[in-house]
């Protein structure tokens, strides 16, 4: 997350957006988000003129700035009013949901987290751009407000449990057929052994000419 700079002092209020608990969903990774993407629409001249404090967007000009506040104040009130349908990103699911990466990766996988599509975007230090997966809030505030995440965890256990007995099971067949195969082998043996023997035996009778 990137660090959060202070508000300077002596700047002069131009306006306000309070972010609603349907645009953040509880989140304060989703508000920095949202603030980030704001700034984003921004000219590079005016953006260091928008900042975040307790979840409300404000646009504040320093005193000598001769920066065009009225067209940034126009571009983040248009913005705005979309702000609540904006995608749902990786790291705000997570937070959202209060759930792992791996539980992400897991329930996007098998259909239980629904993919609203992807994005592609280059991180800094890396050549290649990467894919992620984005989720639409409403589908992610059903989530959260049915509880879903409780129910899927239970069902991810009773899986677990289920996989673990039946492991147990294969494994306890196996050692039985390696028993039943030493078993069979030590038979052949004591087989060969008593043939060899008696086999021994008749030699000798011929070898005294009473087989003739």
């Amino acid at each position: 997350m990137a660090a959060r700079r202070k508000i300077e002092p002596n700047t002069k209020l131009v306006a306000e957006w309070p972010l609603s608990p349907t645009a953040t969903l509880g989140s304060s990774i989703r508000a920095r988000g949202i603030f980030l993407k704001m700034r984003a629409r921004l000219p590079s001249a005016s953006r260091k003129l928008l900042h975040i404090e307790s979840r409300v967007l404000s646009l504040r000009l320093p005193e000598g700035s001769d920066a065009d506040v009225k067209a940034a104040k126009a571009i983040v009130s248009n913005a705005m009013q979309d702000v609540e349908e904006l995608p749902v990103i990786p790291r705000e699911v997570e937070d959202i949901l209060t759930i792992s990466s791996g539980e992400r990766h897991r329930w996007l996988k098998d259909g239980r987290l629904q993919s609203a599509g992807t994005r592609k975007v280059k991180l800094r230090g890396r050549a290649r751009k990467i894919t992620f997966h984005v989720f639409d809030p409403r589908h992610i505030e059903d989530v959260l407000d049915r509880d879903l995440v409780s129910a899927w965890r239970e069902e991810d256990a009773a899986v677990a449990v289920e996989n673990r007995r039946r492991a147990a099971a294969k494994a306890a067949v196996k050692r039985a057929q390696k028993r039943e195969r030493e078993a069979a082998r030590a038979i052949d043996s004591s087989w060969d052994e008593d043939s060899h023997s008696k086999l021994h035996g008749w030699e000798d009778f011929e070898g005294e000419g009473l087989l003739r």
